[in-house]
């Protein structure tokens, strides 16, 4: 598995996911819906995967987010640094100041999210199977 880039899965109430866009931008952080992300073939497919996945694994405790959104939440320049064609070259772990804005930024919309504190990893570069990740 080649290089991969950190992002929050997170369930997002329809209504709130621009303002959370707009809240995390703030954060030099940018949020993308799985269903539209760039990266993905199968939008609908993935989204209905994981947004199935993460509610049946709360067992109950999150059904009331079995409609929502699920967005992808990564990290931009002022965390990263990126190679030439756009994609990332990490230097190092994720600074942990990084996961303290991210966790700030979501729980302000609380209770119209629903994450885990955990990242998760997406390619950064193009396979056969999936079209890479280039954020510039």
């Amino acid at each position: 598995m080649g290089p991969r880039h950190l992002v929050a899965t997170v369930l997002v109430e329809p209504v709130v996911v621009a303002d959370l866009e707009l809240r995390v931008m703030t954060e030099d952080m940018w949020l993308w819906p799985v269903r539209t992300a760039p990266v993905v073939i199968d939008g609908a497919r993935l989204e209905f995967q994981l947004r199935r996945r993460l509610v049946e694994q709360h067992r109950g405790e999150w059904d009331d987010a079995a409609t929502w959104t699920p967005v992808w939440i990564g990290f931009g320049a002022a965390w990263h640094e990126f190679g030439p064609d756009g994609n990332v070259v990490p230097t190092g772990p994720l600074p942990w100041a990084a996961h303290q804005r991210l966790w700030g930024a979501l729980d302000e919309f609380t209770p119209l999210v629903r994450y885990r504190r955990r990242l998760g990893g997406i390619p950064t570069q193009p396979t056969t199977e999936w079209p890479g990740l280039n954020l510039r």
